[in-house]
């Protein structure tokens, strides 16, 4: 019997470290490398899997820091910003021995992808931003709410709204990672176009998915906030934003602006979808991001 695989790109889990911290990451699939960031951030990457797009390409799922297996900074639950993000990326490049990859940032994820497009553009060969935003902090948060506004309009009467809404009025005390589950699958009905309708599809993962505490502050506990606004246009990687028509928290307004300022940039709009298009419809999300990497 052959050995098994042990190599960067290996099939199963890896384990490198990065400046004393474990940093894992999961490799999936076959094809040219594209490497997916996850949400949150606090959220487990599990969520990310994309079982169509693993017929297309390697996908290399990082975990990052401060969630599942993966290391904890002295500072924990502070200090997780972008720029450690991006070194913790990097490393993870770097060990896969390729001379370039795709970079994949989901949600909070594609803030990461962003800003390590713009500071470490060299292995990067395109970027797919999904479900993103080039800015956080008030502005971002107004118009959440009243997207979130209409969605409860639009549920109006249906007898689990008050617990969704209920979840979103708690997001701002969360501090506990207890407290994030909680959060995370009261608020989840509204992060699908028809949670409600499809709910035997994606009740699963509502009652599975999981996460843990990040501040979203950074070590001298200061908010890590974003604006990519003046920046973004000196961005010459290919780029292809994929946005829900339905996502509450990084809706369109949000993608067809990151389109403008990144010079070249492709937009989808996934019409039938919310912020979780890969699972909402994934042949066509799947499709779209496969053609992008390979060019085909």
């Amino acid at each position: 019997m052959n050995a098994p695989a042990t190599g960067p790109l290996a099939a199963g889990t890896h384990t490198i470290t990065v400046n004393g911290l474990d940093q894992r990451y999961h490799v999936h699939g076959t094809g040219p490398v594209c490497v997916a960031h996850s949400g949150g951030p606090g959220i487990a990457w599990e969520y990310l899997r994309m079982p169509e797009l693993e017929r297309h390409l390697t996908m290399v799922y990082v975990e990052p820091v401060g969630t599942g297996d993966s290391g904890r900074l002295a500072t924990h639950p502070h200090g997780y910003t972008r720029e450690l993000y991006s070194r913790h990326l990097d490393a993870v490049i770097d060990h896969l021995g390729v001379p370039a990859v795709h970079l994949l940032g989901h949600s909070h994820g594609g803030f990461v992808a962003q800003y390590h497009a713009l500071h470490r553009p060299g292995r990067i060969a395109g970027i797919v931003l999904y479900d993103s935003a080039p800015v956080t902090g008030p502005e971002h948060g107004a118009e959440a709410m009243l997207k979130v506004e209409e969605f409860a309009g639009l549920h109006a009467g249906h007898p689990a709204l008050p617990e969704v809404l209920n979840a979103f009025q708690s997001v701002s005390s969360m501090a506990s990672d207890e407290d994030v589950v909680a959060v995370i699958r009261g608020i989840l009905p509204a992060y699908f176009a028809d949670y409600w309708g499809r709910e035997s599809e994606f009740a699963p993962l509502r009652d599975s998915v999981t996460g843990w505490y990040i501040s979203g502050l950074d070590a001298d506990l200061s908010p890590d906030l974003i604006d990519d606004r003046a920046t973004l246009g000196s961005l010459t990687l290919p780029a292809l934003v994929v946005v829900g028509r339905h996502d509450v928290i990084c809706g369109v307004r949000w993608s067809e602006e990151l389109q403008k300022l990144i010079p070249g940039a492709e937009l989808l709009i996934l019409e039938d979808s919310g912020h979780f298009g890969h699972l909402e419809q994934p042949s066509e999300f799947a499709g779209a991001v496969a053609a992008f990497v390979t060019g085909n």
